[in-house]
């Protein structure tokens, strides 16, 4: 599966993207820890590239997961995934991301996280998309202030990030909330604060 909008393109990661990735993730290891997961019964340490992208791609083959690379202009800039897939009555999911700081303010993930709440509510049919963000996380925040989820609350000690369990808020949307799509309600929030009429890369 791709998405594509403007110079933005989100597909599956693959075993070929490690030479990317790791370039990416070393250039902003410092300012991607503390807001980065870590398994506890590793000791906080992540599993290697090949196992990480081995396990992304049987959880998203059994539908619980979507995992998918940013790309702006070709080149690797973060992730996007939708994780905690659920089905049945309740057909949920939640939202995570990670952008090069090098790209970080220029509209990228508020486009990459409204492409693809759109392809979850319109396209697979889920009713509510959730993003949990650590409260100290001043960049994250305003992603979702930007792309208008609704704050819902906080919960304490809900994921393990950067080696504890951390407090985190809880932002969300349903699919009666932006009828029209998240990304065309986003694109008409950035045409009226800029002249540009594409926000990727310049919102």
């Amino acid at each position: 599966m791709t998405l594509t909008e403007g110079p933005l393109r989100l597909r599956p990661l693959r075993l070929r993207d490690r030479r990317a990735w790791r370039r990416v993730r070393s250039a902003n290891l410092d300012w991607l820890a503390p807001w980065e997961a870590t398994p506890p019964e590793t000791g906080g340490a992540p599993p290697g590239y090949a196992g990480m992208v081995r396990l992304l791609a049987r959880e998203a083959r059994a539908g619980r997961m979507l995992p998918l690379v940013v790309c702006l202009d070709g080149r690797f800039v973060g992730q996007v995934t939708v994780s905690g897939l659920q089905w049945g009555s309740l057909r949920s999911g939640q939202i995570g991301y990670w952008i090069d700081r090098r790209v970080a303010g220029r509209g990228v993930i508020p486009t990459a996280v409204a492409m693809v709440t759109d392809h979850c509510l319109l396209g697979l049919g889920l009713h509510r998309i959730e993003v949990n963000i650590r409260p100290e996380n001043a960049a994250s925040l305003r992603v979702v202030e930007k792309l208008g989820f609704r704050p819902e609350g906080m919960r304490r000690r809900y994921l393990h990030i950067d080696g504890a369990w951390r407090d985190h808020l809880t932002f969300a949307l349903t699919s009666e909330d932006v009828p029209g799509g998240l990304l065309r309600r986003w694109r008409e929030t950035c045409e009226a604060s800029s002249p540009s009429p594409r926000p990727t890369g310049t919102g």
